[in-house]
């Protein structure tokens, strides 16, 4: 089971030439600022403090990555949409993550986190366009999905698969998730062991 096995920090890079060396296939996680995406991390690999949550939006600065059983990265890109930061950092950091997508060979697959309760913005709307344009096969995650009932989420899974049916780039299965209640967790790390270790 690769999500039973030891998983670590490795680094984290604020430019790009201080990314770790494209050796190791990756997957990264990327959203809004306070979508949870650090949660999610802690959720698959079953940690609780592995990836740094903070109820402060905008506090991820740089892309973080954690090696899981040697073999597999889990990335943590910046936020987006929010940050209690200047315009000129915050644009630092977003366009550091933006290049990331752009130029990483061994990036297997993104998947892009929407809370369940809100569903999709028009700020996601724009990294949605990001990641068409930078060419990567992105998947949609759901997250906080037991804050809402279940024919709620069931709608918003249904609205975010209509929203992307047309984009080149989209992955065609939208994933509901709690790291709180662990729901989707299994299935989120079917589809990881799928999408790299499985070529």
């Amino acid at each position: 089971m690769l999500f039973a096995q030891p998983v670590a920090f490795m680094m984290g890079a604020v430019n790009m030439d201080g990314l770790p060396h494209p050796i190791a296939p990756e997957v990264c996680f990327a959203g809004r600022s306070n979508v949870g995406k650090s949660s999610l991390i802690n959720g698959l690999v079953g940690q609780k403090y592995l990836a740094r949550a903070s109820n402060e939006p905008g506090r991820t600065r740089e892309i973080n990555f954690f090696l899981l059983a040697e073999k597999l990265r889990l990335v943590d890109l910046p936020g987006y949409g929010f940050a209690r930061a200047s315009k000129t950092t915050v644009s630092k950091f977003q366009d550091l993550g933006r290049a990331y997508l752009r130029g990483r060979a061994t990036l297997k697959r993104v998947y892009l986190l929407i809370d369940a309760r809100h569903g999709l913005k028009k700020v996601d709307g724009e990294a949605l366009d990001a990641l068409d344009t930078a060419a990567v096969s992105y998947q949609i995650i759901l997250t906080k999905a037991d804050k809402i009932k279940p024919h709620e989420v069931e709608k918003v899974t249904a609205e975010t698969l209509k929203a992307i049916a047309k984009r080149p780039a989209a992955f065609p299965r939208v994933l509901a998730t709690s790291s709180e209640k662990g729901l989707g967790m299994p299935e989120l790390r079917a589809e990881i062991s799928r999408v790299c270790l499985d070529e």
